[in-house]
């Protein structure tokens, strides 16, 4: 009964809530489509606002409160709840509106993932009573293989990201002409910004700097603990775990050596073994705090072969558990080109990074071709023009592509050499989603 009346309190206290105060994303959720919509992305991104932008959707379109649904398992109260526990909810709604039929009622469970077993309490829903279904989590494996099996494909996903730069723009509600001289400086300046404290809603929507970077670290507190070492059962000291995050954010930009780090473990005297910090590189991979980019190479051997680079899921949350340690403005601008390709990519589509003698930081494939080129540094100057240019040739005369770029701070020129036309562009101009 004290679990019912739990319930009943949280799905009457969102019903009261909505319509939701909330800023519109670029991500955009389909409504009456008769498929489980999954949302995944790393903590503290925005998912629980998609939902909560979707119920506004439902609310305009004449759909009652009193058929929404909204449970958040991110909730202290939850922390020993079971997946036979599920269908309480069910019960709890059905006690408050029993004549509400199940198949018009849109269900919404944020966090679900945190309860083990409830992908078939999910499938239950939809296969007796709503099809009607929304879900969040954190973790890049939402769906098992069982229940994806089951459904049939009738899974929608959905990955969300931080704020880009057109949605950082829109929570601090500033407008400017790319086109114009004044424009162009605020954009300049805000994307400088932007490089340093990224794109989570809530601390970009934070004032004060100080309560930014103290967000951040409880962020990345939270990811160690909750998502990590007590979703995974990690029984290593957390200490050790924490360093070997903060190492492989030491080195972004370049490809990482899970063997150096673990010579670096052993020589301080820390017992771990080789085994376990691949797995923790994949765990932090499952719950988005870093995204893998192996080498290009046309050889499956080879690409497994060599060290992949890891990016960190936000710049921001980087920039503050690593604090003076890092503030190479070039990896920052680099970290965030790689997330605008990321989140601009379908699911067949890849990224790579290529090095033979010389090297390219992207090589994006769309589909089966290799679609662009990309280069990434703070400025273009004498001292790496050459660099960044030997690179994308090279690059382009193994894979074939010729739209080569190179992406600054705040340059835009055009280079021509030996046949290949290669675009130097802004960032802030580059950034997919930006209309000026």
């Amino acid at each position: 009964m004290e679990l019912k009346n739990t319930f009943k309190s949280i799905i009457a206290l969102h019903q009261e809530e909505i319509p939701f105060s909330l800023i519109e994303r670029e991500t955009k959720l389909p409504i009456n489509n008769d498929r489980i919509v999954t949302v995944t992305g790393i903590r503290r991104c925005g998912k629980s606002s998609l939902l909560g932008l979707a119920i506004n959707q439902l609310l305009q379109s004449g759909i009652p409160r009193e058929r929404i649904l909204y449970i958040g398992f991110d909730d202290e109260r939850f922390m020993s709840l079971k997946a036979e526990n599920l269908d309480e909810i069910l019960q709890s709604y059905r006690e408050m509106f029993p004549i509400q039929n199940l198949k018009d009622v849109y269900m919404f469970f944020d966090e679900i993932q945190l309860i083990e077993g409830w992908e078939l309490f999910v499938l239950r829903i939809y296969k007796n009573y709503c099809k009607n279904i929304f879900i969040t989590g954190s973790t890049a494996k939402m769906l098992s293989e069982e229940m994806s099996s089951a459904l049939r494909g009738w899974p929608d996903e959905y990955r969300e990201y931080t704020l880009s730069f057109q949605e950082y723009l829109d929570f601090k509600s500033i407008k400017a002409n790319k086109y114009t001289e004044d424009g162009a400086a605020i954009l300049a300046n805000e994307f400088h910004k932007y490089c340093k404290e990224g794109g989570f809603p809530q601390v970009v929507l934070t004032n004060n700097y100080t309560e930014k970077i103290k967000t951040l670290q409880s962020y990345f507190n939270t990811m160690l603990f909750r998502d990590l070492i007590e979703h995974y059962r990690i029984t290593t000291s957390p200490e050790v775990i924490r360093y070997f995050l903060k190492r492989v954010m030491l080195n972004l930009t370049k490809p990482t050596s899970v063997n150096n780090i673990y010579n670096e473990l052993k020589s301080q005297g820390l017992k771990v073994s080789k085994d376990s910090l691949y797995l923790w590189l994949e765990y932090a991979c499952n719950i988005f705090l870093f995204h893998k980019v192996p080498h290009y190479t046309k050889s499956l051997i080879k690409e497994s072969s060599i060290s992949a680079k890891y990016y960190v899921a936000d710049i921001g949350l980087s920039n503050a558990v690593l604090l003076s340690q890092n503030e190479d403005e070039g990896k920052a601008l680099e970290n965030i080109v790689f997330l605008d390709i990321k989140r601009n990519m379908s699911e067949n589509d890849r990224i790579y990074y290529f090095s033979d003698g010389n090297e390219c930081d992207f090589v994006v494939q769309r589909g089966n071709e290799i679609s662009e080129l990309i280069q990434v540094c703070w400025s273009l100057d004498e001292s790496n023009i050459n660099r960044e240019i030997e690179g994308l040739k090279t690059a382009s005369s193994v894979t074939g592509c010729k739209n080569c770029k190179i992406i600054t701070f705040n340059q835009s020129r055009l280079i021509e050499h030996n046949g290949l036309k290669i675009e130097v562009m802004p960032a802030f101009i580059r950034i997919s989603g930006f209309q000026g």
